[in-house]
C-alpha cells in the first residue's frame, strides 16, 4: 500500500468509526481527519519506532498484543497534538478499540493491494 493510500484509508476510518461509536470517538469533519492521517503518519515515523524497541520484552512476552497499546498511545498523542476538540477520544480503552480497527482494516486494504497486484 502506497503512503496516500494509506492516508485516504486512515482519513475514511476515523471517520467511519467516529460515526460509528459517537460517544467515545469524534471527529470534527473531513479536513480535521485528514490532518489527523497525516499527523498520526509522521508520529509512527518518528516516535514509533523508539517506543516499539523500549517495549520490544514487553511486546514478545504478549506475543505482540502490546502493539495495539502503543498504536493507540500513538493516537491520544495525535489527539493531544491536535486538540481533543477536533479529534479525540474518551479514555485510553476508546483509542485502544479505534487502534484495534484501524489495524484490522489497515491490514485489509494491504491484503487487498497485494493479491491486486500480485495474483
Amino acid at each position: 500500500m502506497t503512503y496516500l493510500q494509506r492516508i485516504i484509508a486512515n482519513t475514511l476510518t476515523f471517520l467511519v468509526l467516529a460515526m460509528i461509536i459517537p460517544g467515545r470517538f469524534h471527529v470534527a469533519g473531513l479536513w480535521m481527519a485528514l490532518i489527523a492521517s497525516l499527523i498520526l503518519s509522521l508520529l509512527n515515523m518518528i516516535v514509533k519506532p523508539i517506543l516499539s524497541l523500549l517495549s520490544l520484552p514487553l511486546t514478545l512476552l504478549t506475543f505482540g498484543l502490546f502493539s495495539f497499546v502503543i498504536n493507540a498511545a500513538m493516537l491520544t498523542l495525535t489527539s493531544s497534538l491536535i486538540g481533543d476538540t477536533y479529534f479525540g477520544f474518551s479514555s485510553f480503552g476508546s483509542a485502544l478499540i479505534v487502534a484495534v480497527c484501524l489495524s484490522i482494516i489497515n491490514a485489509l486494504v494491504s491484503d487487498y493491494n497485494v493479491k491486486k497486484y500480485n495474483p
